[in-house]
């Protein structure tokens, strides 16, 4: 059975810009936090994986540190960081249930389809939760989020560009490798994919456009509608040709691509499969 497998942030919605960065400084405002993030700024807070860590980040200032009194004591900065985060989860959740935050194009469709054409899909990620979730609703609506499960959160000890997240997708759904293809949106997420062994398409965002993506299968702007502009192709190492819009046929001829090498048993750490200089996961938030 065909799978699809999609990451959230920068995949199902442009949530980076028009939900984390602006939840992220409600939050800052809202605990008094001498800190805004500009959109430049949060590009580069991209570059560390997950939301927590971006926050931890702040504690590399010591001018930050000063004016916000933030104590020496690793416990009490894990606890601050810890009440943060739900204030941010919660902010970018009401964000996405206001409709501020847009999916991208093409999601409901592909997703709609896959699921009438007897496929699995699921979606893959180390954001929250809560976070995931309602992003996932407000893109393809409640009925169709509701036959998609969600892997998400702390379900693995490791963020992306660990492969963890898609090898316990793999396990519990029952999925054959050569048979599922990951949909991402940066080069970690993509590192993630291979690195389970999976093949992957990458659907660019203004955040992502410019890293390496030399081991995804095909690159596009995104994954288009019939009724919207036609999709860009960066790069395609499958024979096919996409026309004005993604297919489920074009996410399938993916499946023709030379496979990644699968992992061994007992997959490399977080901190073994982490290139000197790679930009972290554009999402888990």
């Amino acid at each position: 059975m065909t799978a699809l497998i999609f990451d959230c942030d920068g995949v199902l919605g442009d949530t980076e810009r028009y939900g984390h960065l602006p939840a992220f400084n409600r939050t800052f405002e809202q605990h008094g936090l001498p800190v805004r993030w500009s959109e430049e700024e949060y590009g580069e807070k991209l570059r560390i994986g997950g939301g927590k860590e971006r926050m931890a980040s702040l504690f590399a200032d010591p001018q930050f540190v000063a004016e916000a009194g933030i104590p020496d004591d690793d416990a009490a900065r894990k606890d601050l960081l810890a009440q943060w985060h739900r204030a941010k989860t919660a902010a970018f959740t009401e964000l996405v249930g206001s409709g501020s935050v847009p999916a991208r194009p093409g999601i409901a469709r592909v997703i709609t389809e896959a699921l009438e054409a007897g496929w699995t899909v699921a979606v893959a990620s180390t954001s929250a939760e809560p976070s995931v979730r309602a992003v996932l609703e407000h893109a393809v609506g409640a009925e169709v989020a509701a036959r998609v499960p969600v892997f998400a959160g702390d379900v693995v000890p490791a963020k992306k560009p660990d492969p963890g997240i898609y090898l316990l997708a793999l396990a519990e759904l029952g999925l054959d490798r050569d048979e599922t293809v990951v949909v991402e949106d940066s080069r970690n997420g993509l590192l993630a994919a291979t690195r389970a062994g999976l093949r992957c398409v990458v659907t660019v965002n203004g955040y992502t456009q410019d890293e390496d993506f030399a081991e995804a299968a095909l690159v596009v702007s995104d994954l288009g509608d019939p009724d919207g502009d036609a999709v860009q192709v960066l790069a395609d190492r499958v024979p096919v040709e996409v026309g004005h819009h993604v297919t489920l046929a074009d996410l399938e001829a993916v499946l023709t691509s030379p496979a990644p090498p699968a992992p061994a048993p007992g997959h490399p750490t977080a901190g073994d499969v982490n290139d000197p200089g790679e930009p972290g996961e554009g999402g888990a938030a």
